[in-house]
């Protein structure tokens, strides 16, 4: 089966109605992969797959509008009559399980051991799972994040997560059939460079030679159809908005 992206949430900072925060469902290879799991997104998950068939999930940062939803993931799988047949592995920056843990007041992290197995990201990060190779690169923002290459059968997505203009962006993005990217901003504030602004992205796209660029995260000061206009005017390839609901196949 090859590479399909599914949209669960676009939303930047808030969830909004019919608009959850980032969140994506990957699938193809064998594998389930929800990416990101931002504020909203795990009821949108249900409405496309049994969240116990998950294979795993990979998270960008941990900030809420990237990872709130792994407490509503652990509260179904612990308490709801969701648990998966063995723990889904959780590729995630390192201080994840104990802030999690935070919020059921527990200081030791392996009472989460029975739903989620916590695998670290770091710079470089790669691991085959199941028939898809996962790469994942630190990316430039305000607290320690990684963007997401994914590669099956000969197709490769990309995946910005939240980020300031980099290179990891186009060593990730290279050749990748299709780069879902980030433009939060409509201009960088002096001396912040934290997010992208649909040119950035748009730049980003072209040198990285990718087939299709996707446009999410838009800020509150954009509008999706803006956002994906300026970006594909800087590109000059095929360029879309991510929209809730629809699935990918590339």
């Amino acid at each position: 089966m090859p590479l399909s992206l599914t949209v669960l949430g676009t939303a930047s900072p808030h969830p909004r109605p019919g608009r959850p925060c980032s969140g994506y469902l990957l699938r193809g290879g064998g594998a389930e992969i929800w990416v990101d799991a931002g504020s909203g997104t795990f009821a949108e998950l249900q409405r496309h797959t049994d969240p116990e068939r998950l294979t795993a999930i990979w998270i960008s940062h941990l900030h809420a509008d990237h990872s709130a939803d792994l407490l509503a993931a652990a509260y179904a799988f612990a308490y709801g009559g969701m648990t998966p047949p063995v723990p889904v592995r959780v590729y995630a920056p390192t201080d994840c399980a104990r802030r999690l843990a935070g919020f059921f007041g527990r200081p030791d992290v392996r009472f989460l051991s029975g739903v989620f197995d916590f695998r670290p990201l770091y710079d470089g990060h790669s691991v085959r799972h199941w028939n898809v190779r996962l790469t994942s690169r630190a990316v430039a923002h305000d607290t320690e994040t990684y963007g997401l290459r994914a590669e099956s059968q000969g197709s490769i997505f990309a995946y910005s997560g939240d980020s300031g203009p980099c290179d990891a962006l186009g060593e990730l993005a290279s050749g990748a059939d299709m780069f879902l990217c980030e433009a939060d901003t409509d201009r960088h504030r002096e001396g912040e460079q934290v997010h992208l602004t649909p040119e950035d992205a748009g730049d980003a796209a072209r040198k990285a030679g990718v087939r299709e660029l996707y446009i999410t995260h838009v800020g509150p000061t954009l509008t999706r159809e803006s956002a994906t206009a300026r970006a594909a005017a800087v590109f000059g390839g095929p360029t879309r908005a991510a929209r809730e609901g629809e699935t990918i196949p590339f």
